[in-house]
């Protein structure tokens, strides 16, 4: 009988952990479960006697701004959850604890992006649930295949994302702004908040980014208008390649030390040209 535990036995405490402590911090979990919800209530009670218009059909905007909200709170559990909590665990200093345990590195990384990808999942049939009980979100089992495999490529490109945003702030004083400065001006401009026009300039900036395909394939799958499985291959390559340039950069650049503690080029070049000189 092995006496040391196996790697998947490893990743799965690892991801219990990291539940643990995500439910054990009241602000993350209002952001990432509650706010989206908060959102979903509101914006129907204000606008959800409105339509939008799909296909040459009028589409009920309570049913609209499900699959929107549901999507955006999968982006939250992941690229922002990431994007916020790995910058401050570095300059506490337990990235660089951890990394110094017999615990390896890739267990830790897998059991962070694990844990957003379960509460990306959790919060987005949350969503759907209520959009079903109380807002007349039409369920139709054959697009379900579309919509889990949109929302797993979906969770995994920005979880990917936001390991590549952490690669590239320097501090955690300045995690939340940069995470926000990169999602919101996008979620108003990609079908989360409001209905963009399909043929306007922001539509266009909109499409450069992976915000707005992954919202369209995912609400597609609940929206009785569009014919079809549900599934949307080209939006789904465009995600997965940003996905794919993201963990890149992040493999390339994640660093375990604290800002204050992390080597710098100068300083090294520095210390080489005095050594070569003394």
């Amino acid at each position: 009988m092995n006496p040391y535990p196996t790697d998947v036995s490893l990743v799965a405490r690892q991801i219990r952990y990291q539940l643990t402590y995500f439910f054990r911090i009241p602000v993350a979990l209002f952001f990432t479960i509650i706010l989206p919800i908060v959102m979903l209530v509101l914006f129907n009670a204000i606008f959800g006697d409105n339509t939008v218009s799909v296909n040459g059909a009028e589409w009920p905007i309570r049913q609209f701004y499900t699959g929107g909200l549901a999507a955006f709170t999968a982006v939250s559990a992941t690229y922002s959850n990431i994007g916020n909590m790995v910058p401050i665990r570095r300059d506490e200093g337990i990235l660089k604890r951890w990394r110094s345990t017999p615990l390896p590195t890739w267990t830790y990384l897998a059991g962070l992006i694990g844990s957003s990808i379960i509460l990306a999942f959790a919060g987005t049939i949350l969503m759907i649930t209520m959009g079903a009980a109380f807002y007349d979100l039409s369920i139709e089992w054959q697009k379900m295949p579309a919509a889990f495999v949109t929302l797993l490529v979906g969770v995994a490109a920005f979880a990917a994302l936001g390991m590549a945003l952490v690669s590239v702030i320097k501090t955690a004083s300045s995690s939340a702004a940069v995470v926000n400065a990169t999602i919101l001006p996008l979620a108003f401009i990609s079908d989360v908040f409001v209905s963009t026009d399909d043929d306007g300039f922001l539509n266009t900036v909109a499409n450069l980014f992976p915000l707005k395909p992954f919202v369209n394939a995912f609400q597609d799958c609940f929206n009785p208008f569009v014919d079809g499985s549900g599934f949307a291959p080209d939006k789904l390559a465009f995600v997965a390649a940003w996905g794919v340039a993201g963990a890149l950069v992040a493999i390339k650049r994640f660093t375990w030390e604290p800002s204050g503690a992390a080597p710098r080029r100068g300083r090294r070049a520095r210390r080489a040209a005095a050594e070569a000189s003394a």
